[in-house]
């Protein structure tokens, strides 16, 4: 079981930049795969981008132009998704995920967090 909690959510101009942080509970946090996804009003839910266990590989998702970084410490059992050059499309709810098994990209994932929500609006 992993109990996942982001933070790091907020209202900020076009432009702007926020880091999101998602910290896990457990001692086997260096065992999943973790992703961040988002979900924007009447939208389906997108996955934003993802880290494998040792930080060494990661996928973003193609709209985003470079302007997300996902990262990891496992010693803090965190993910971190730095997010920079905001646009109001970016507007949604974002949520980390844990996957566990070796295999990456995972084919799903199971443990999800409650989600921040991201506000870009001047």
């Amino acid at each position: 079981q992993v109990h996942l909690v982001e933070t790091g959510g907020g209202l900020v101009q076009p432009g702007g930049s926020l880091r999101l942080s998602c910290a896990a509970s457990g001692r086997s946090f260096s065992r999943y795969a973790m992703g961040w996804f988002r979900q924007a009003p009447e939208k389906e839910r997108e996955l934003v981008a993802e880290i494998n266990l040792s930080g060494g590989s990661t996928r973003y998702s193609g709209s985003l132009g470079g302007r997300f970084t996902i990262s990891r410490d496992n010693r803090r059992n965190t993910v971190y998704l730095q997010m920079n050059s905001l646009k109001p499309d970016d507007t949604a709810v974002y949520y980390c995920a844990a996957a566990a098994g070796v295999t990456f990209p995972p084919p799903s994932y199971v443990y999800w967090g409650q989600g921040t929500q991201v506000t870009v609006s001047s």
